[in-house]
């Protein structure tokens, strides 16, 4: 275990997974998305049993509405064009499989919904405008939330993307990059991540209601931190960027564990970005240096990475947010190659026993 911590993490396709043996090489090969043949790409090789198979790449509004003509995206485009991404930061899928992405290029909030095959753009004019979008979310009644660093505010939208409040602003918040909606409690978690502080809000009123975290390398405390999940169990997963780990708080803001640390061994970061938890408590974080998706369990145990430098099918450059699907599909922002990627965790019946708490 001494010499995998002291590997390079770096290298172009390795796949570290406790638990199963073996190691695989990334699958080359430049075909599109949209090819009807085209190698398939799955972290381990065989002979070892698939846990992560490449789906596809999202890279336009065309992959859910094939003809784009409307005055709105006249408007945005300067014409009939297909809207492609920019520099894609922020990710969310919500209840019902819509893809939101936040695109800091665009400086617009994009919606792939897949459900009802239409695109559409948030923040385009009026009071619910965008300056710099950086993370977006949802809430159970289908409101729209998309924090604006340079506004320094929350936006929000109602399911049809009407404005219809904001909150925060420069009495409240300096840098707001991440934001997490937890339903059950009727708290918005905002990432200040000049101030190094989690803000909290009330999701009825945008009412600031408790804050916590300060600078520092203690436990509890943040040096720049990104991105933010509330968990299935109602925990707070912080991304604390250039303290090179994750921190996971109860829903009071109460410091309960850490993982992670500066390297290139297995299971340290470099530049953690996104970060998403699936229905089973495993914790996703993007590696903007890495490029890859490290994958732990729930005590902060790596149990996977897939991924590696380059623009070909599951392959990254500078990946950022990250979004678990309702139906466990992990979606990933390749910020450089312009496109989200989308991957689906492979589950057997024996992980079910393991979850359960068997051998």
């Amino acid at each position: 275990m001494t010499s995998r911590r002291t590997s390079d993490i770096r290298a172009v396709g390795r796949v570290a997974l406790l638990g199963l043996a073996g190691a695989a090489l990334l699958a080359a090969g430049c075909a599109g998305h949209k090819e009807a043949i085209r190698p398939e790409v799955v972290w381990p090789l065989p002979p070892e049993k698939p846990r992560v198979r490449f789906v596809e790449s999202i890279r336009s509004s065309t992959d859910v509405e094939p003809s784009v003509t409307s005055g709105l995206m006249s408007l945005i485009t300067g014409g009939d064009a297909a809207t492609g991404f920019t520099k894609p930061y922020g990710l969310h899928v919500d209840k019902d499989g819509r893809l939101y992405v936040a695109d800091t290029g665009w400086r617009k909030v994009l919606v792939f919904d897949y459900p009802n095959k239409s695109f559409r753009i948030l923040g385009v004019d009026g009071l619910g405008v965008l300056a710099q979008p950086v993370g977006v979310t949802t809430d159970a009644q289908g409101r729209v939330y998309v924090t604006d660093a340079a506004q320094t505010r929350v936006v929000v939208y109602d399911a049809e993307g009407n404005y219809v409040s904001a909150f925060g602003g420069r009495e409240h918040l300096v840098k707001p990059v991440g934001v997490a909606v937890d339903d059950e409690r009727g708290r918005v978690y905002v990432v200040d991540t000049k101030a190094h502080q989690v803000v909290v809000f009330s999701e009825a009123d945008g009412e600031e209601v408790a804050r916590f975290g300060h600078h520092g390398p203690e436990d509890g405390a943040f040096n720049w931190p990104t991105n933010i999940e509330v968990g299935p169990d109602g925990n707070v997963y912080v991304v604390d960027m250039l303290n090179f780990r994750v921190e996971i708080f109860n829903p009071e803001g109460e410091f309960l564990r850490k993982f992670g640390g500066v390297g290139r061994g297995f299971g340290q970061f470099s530049k953690p970005k996104g970060i998403g938890v699936d229905a089973d408590g495993h914790i996703y974080v993007a590696d903007a240096a890495f490029n890859n998706v490290q994958i732990f369990d729930g005590q902060g145990r790596l149990l996977l990475f897939f991924g590696g430098m380059g623009g070909g099918p599951g392959q990254f450059w500078m990946p950022a947010g990250v979004a678990v699907g309702p139906d466990g599909k992990v979606y990933v922002a390749d910020q450089f190659n312009r496109r989200v990627n989308v991957y689906e965790v492979i589950r057997y019946p024996e992980d079910e026993r393991v979850l359960a708490g068997g051998g």
